[in-house]
């Protein structure tokens, strides 16, 4: 098993889904994690399980949408762990729409919670990461990035912008032994995509050449090989985790 053993992590959007599954999944591998969400009840539960199974974990309160929150948030898990070794952004909304009648609010917030706050959250991770001189920056995008999607202009366009900020940050950082990589999830049972209508999600299993949805311990796993010693030689990478739903 990979071993983040003294390793400290935190991951925003934390509080369920892809989010919940990879701080539980780093914990497990040895690492310290700061989990950070909006849903400070849901993060509890998230840290006593963390703690049930003997890990270390601290619920941090953070809107990434609101930028002092992401600077407290930050603080908070610094003064708990004292160091931070991972980052993973995570933390995505939707505001679904044709881009024909897209208000600039659902265009705004989206791009705000989507991309600027993996940005805000990478100014923060480097400047601790940088005097350490290792660290792993994990942002996570999606198979729509790669192949659009109507009725998502904001949420695509957030998402490929992802991908971008991962390749520019791989490319200044690699000197100082500090990997970005992302992960691009295809279609993952997850709170985000339980309410879709049945029909759409028969649909979409369709397009899937292994038969299944994936599922937020798939992304996860991911995840934590890239937050790993054995993935130091990778970075500026897209991993798709999507079933062979595209191949690219």
């Amino acid at each position: 098993m990979l071993s983040l053993q003294g390793k400290v992590a935190l991951v925003t959007g934390a509080s369920q889904g892809i989010g919940r599954g990879t701080a539980i999944a780093l914990a497990a591998a040895g690492a310290r994690v700061a989990a950070a969400a909006r849903n400070e009840q849901n993060l509890v539960e998230v840290v006593k399980q963390i703690e049930a199974v003997g890990g270390e974990a601290l619920a941090v309160k953070m809107d990434v949408a609101e930028p002092e929150q992401i600077k407290s948030g930050f603080q908070q898990a610094l003064a708990k762990f004292g160091r931070l070794d991972i980052l993973v952004n995570n933390a995505a909304i939707t505001r679904d729409g044709l881009a024909l009648r897209m208000k600039l609010e659902d265009w705004e917030t989206v791009l705000r919670t989507n991309l600027t706050a993996a940005h805000l959250c990478t100014q923060q991770a480097l400047s601790v990461m940088m005097k350490q001189r290792w660290g792993r920056i994990i942002n996570v995008t999606s198979v729509v990035a790669e192949t659009g999607n109507a009725g998502q202009a904001n949420y695509v366009a957030a998402k490929a912008g992802l991908i971008g900020l991962t390749r520019a940050i791989a490319t200044e950082m690699a000197s100082r032994n500090i990997t970005v990589n992302a992960v691009a999830p295809g279609f993952i049972a997850t709170p985000m995509t339980d309410p879709l209508p049945d029909k759409v999600k028969e649909e979409m299993k369709s397009r899937i050449p292994l038969g299944r949805f994936g599922s937020e311990n798939d992304v996860a796993a991911a995840i934590v090989f890239l937050a790993s010693e054995e993935a130091g030689y990778i970075t500026g990478h897209v991993l798709d985790v999507n079933g062979g739903m595209h191949m690219g």
